[in-house]
């Protein structure tokens, strides 16, 4: 499996404490709900505070800040960043941008509107800030002075902008990525699709949602469109000498399913193929005209292979592997219950002299900030590493600004001197609420596969502590190729605020263990993997933390196809909760997003080719074994784990009279528990609680 008028006033702070300064305090101590140990009753009862603090309760989640974009001026003295909160009144999330003075701590709220305002950047010569904002319906482009004050509107697109700003090297142009702006299709009508891929998950039907790469005078005037085609153009990047502009192009109706590429575009129209295999999942510019570029899921690699930094020169169309040595993959994602997932990911950043490159790796549970030399013999060296995963934002001279993230930590922001070699923090945004709860701290685990292959997980316990062993619910990731580690999910601490110990496990398929670790379940999901989960398990249980007779089991996405496996294949879990699952590789193939991709590279053939091979990994032929209570939580617009997949084995269940249930979500893809109204989220959650609290 893998977005009124401005002013200013001041905010002060004590000198102790760094800039936290714009986040409204948090609500009071609400009821804890408690689990009776004899598992009879569920009652709310006034927390049991620790040193005058309380759980994490669902309703926490609406209270949380997080980072939407952040930006370094060109002088390295302030920080522009967007802050995310969600309104429960109108049921979406704003976004405000702030300012931060990273000599005095001053910090400065620059919008108030109640809408999103996101991406902000500062111009090349720092006076200017350009940024998106919803103000006025639809997503356009503004420009405010630095310091604050009025913004001004650069963009009227009729459907609005989708994507940049990206400030051209002297300042004068911006470049941004907008959908079709004629009047939409009547959803009432027939329509005809041509496409072999014709809906992708968070878009919806792709001949509605091309999206071409413009660019506008910041003096005024209308915007002009480089691109014209039908596929979808965004990430618009300009070169160093500012007469073209690279980008990414995804869902061209001519290439293979799952493939990326990286164009150029001159202004006055000519595109030019830079890389076009695979997915790119970032690229920036370099000083020389060389373009720097992650890419990952190439053909004739199995996927799971690592991903790996290149940099091509346009002028030659040669391209240079620069981490073929690195024995992790670059980009790597670490899976996180929360918005701000796109700033969790980090950006590809370049040096200003185009020596070295610096981009997230992950090793296990961790993502470290490694610096990668872009000529001459491959050198890579880790600058910011830790258990917490660091994200690089934007590089200034000699100041690398990034975000960080821990399991107790829903995101701040940090600089790194690279020459001095010195770590600063920035904000604790979230510092108020967070004083207020009894955060539980992960015990990491390390144990034997049935294969003898070593294994990481983590058991995250009550934060009350009480007498192990505990109820305790297996969490598991999706991808497969992604991991847990030391990210914000909001999930397990609410889980663990409630009573339950959470152990959430890197089995086979994840990243960061390298690549026989990660590839070895094509074509064999639900052995090596499965395997791994339930000796995760049995160690946490001879460890004395998990209670045999109390377990639970949930995941998303592919975490939800091993859940579906699980209570097909034993009866050990007394309730299980697959959100946005897949079920069956068969129909998975014609009804996905991906299918056309997933299944032939995966499974080594299409269905009619290996049709024993989709049979024998499709949980939905276990189904039929299944006595766990189920709660299925599916979102109505997933189209890469489609509803059908859900419904297959919900009917499976009511069938044979096993209790199950199913919540749906409308409206809204494949990552509404992240992304979705705050509603949807907040039902996810308590949906999640409730089952677990009834059953196990």
């Amino acid at each position: 499996m893998t977005p009124s008028s401005s002013r200013s006033s001041a905010c002060t702070t004590a000198r102790t404490r760094p800039a936290a300064f714009c986040c409204p305090s948090c609500g009071a101590t609400p009821a804890r709900r408690t689990i009776d140990p004899q598992g009879a009753k569920v009652s709310m009862t006034p927390a049991n505070e620790t040193a005058g603090k309380r759980p994490v309760v669902a309703d926490d989640l609406l209270k949380l800040r997080f980072l939407m974009g952040a930006d370094l001026a060109p002088d390295g003295r302030t920080v522009v960043y967007a802050l995310s909160r969600a309104d429960t009144e109108s049921n979406t999330d704003h976004a405000d941008l702030f300012l931060l003075d990273r000599r005095s701590k001053a910090c400065r709220r620059l919008t108030y509107a109640d809408t999103v305002h996101v991406a902000p950047v500062f111009s090349p010569d720092g006076r200017w800030i350009a940024f998106l904002s919803a103000r006025g319906g639809a997503p356009q482009i503004f420009v405010m002075p630095a310091d604050g004050g009025e913004a001004r509107q650069l963009t009227s697109l009729p459907r609005g902008v989708s994507g940049g700003p990206a400030w051209s090297p002297d300042g004068t142009h911006i470049a941004f990525a907008a959908g079709p702006q004629g009047e939409p299709r009547d959803p009432a009508k027939p329509y005809r699709v041509t496409r072999a891929v014709w809906r992708a998950d968070g878009i919806g039907v792709l001949d509605d949602a091309g999206t071409d790469i413009y660019v506008v005078e910041v003096g005024g005037g209308e915007p002009q469109r480089l691109t014209d085609d039908a596929a979808l153009n965004f990430e618009p990047v300009w070169t160093s000498d500012g007469t073209s502009i690279a980008y990414l192009a995804s869902h061209d109706p001519g290439a293979a399913p799952m493939t990326m590429h990286l164009r150029m575009v001159d202004l006055d129209g000519g595109v030019s193929e830079l890389a076009h295999a695979g997915l790119i999942s970032s690229h920036t510019a370099c000083p020389d005209g060389r373009i720097a570029y992650l890419i990952g899921y190439e053909p004739g690699r199995l996927p799971g292979t690592k991903a790996e930094l290149r940099v091509v020169d346009p002028r030659t169309g040669a391209h240079d592997p620069r981490t073929t040595g690195l024995d992790a993959g670059v980009g790597g994602i670490l899976q996180p219950d929360m918005p701000a997932v796109q700033m969790s990911l980090g950006r590809l950043v370049v040096s200003d002299d185009g020596a070295h490159a610096y981009t997230m790796v992950q090793r296990g549970g961790e993502g470290e900030i490694v610096k990668v030399a872009l000529s001459g013999p491959e050198s890579y060296e880790p600058v910011v590493a830790g258990e917490r995963v660091c994200a690089p934002a934007c590089l200034r001279g000699d100041t690398l600004l990034f975000a960080g993230f821990g399991m107790t930590e829903p995101g701040d922001l940090y600089t790194f001197d690279v020459a001095a070699r010195r770590e600063e923090r920035l904000t604790e945004l979230n510092a108020a609420l967070l004083a207020e709860l009894d955060l539980p701290s992960a015990r990491r685990l390390e144990f034997v596969s049935g294969d003898g292959a070593t294994v990481e997980g983590w058991f995250l316990p009550p934060p009350d502590g009480g007498d192990a062993p505990y109820p305790t619910l297996l969490g598991i990731h999706g991808g497969p190729h992604t991991g847990w580690g030391h990210t914000f999910n909001f999930d397990f601490l609410m889980l663990a605020g409630a009573g339950f110990g959470v152990l959430f496990v890197n089995q086979r398929g994840s990243t960061g263990y390298g690549d026989d670790f990660a590839t070895t379940v094509n074509n064999d999901y639900g052995n090596l993997d499965y395997t791994d989960l339930m000796k995760g398990v049995d160690h946490a249980v001879e460890l004395g933390l998990a209670d045999p007779d109390r377990l639970g089991v949930f995941g998303i996405s592919c975490g939800g196809f091993l859940t579906g496996w699980i209570i097909g294949h034993t009866d050990r879990f007394k309730a299980a909760c697959p959100e946005n699952p897949f079920f069956n590789w068969f129909s998975m193939y014609g009804t996905s997003d991906t299918g056309l991709w997933q299944g032939p590279t995966v499974m080594g053939g299409a269905p009619h080719e290996r049709r024993d091979d989709y049979e024998r990994c499709s949980p939905i032929t276990y189904a039929h074994r299944c006595t766990t209570p189920t709660l299925f939580l599916q979102h109505e617009a997933d189209h890469r784990c489609p509803p059908e997949q859900t419904e297959q084995y919900y009917a499976i269940l009511k069938a044979n009279g096993v209790p199950a249930e199913m919540l749906r979500f409308p409206g809204t893809s494949h990552h509404g528990s992240l992304v979705g109204p705050p509603s949807h989220r907040l039902a996810q959650n308590e949906a999640l609680l409730d089952w677990m609290i009834r059953y196990v």
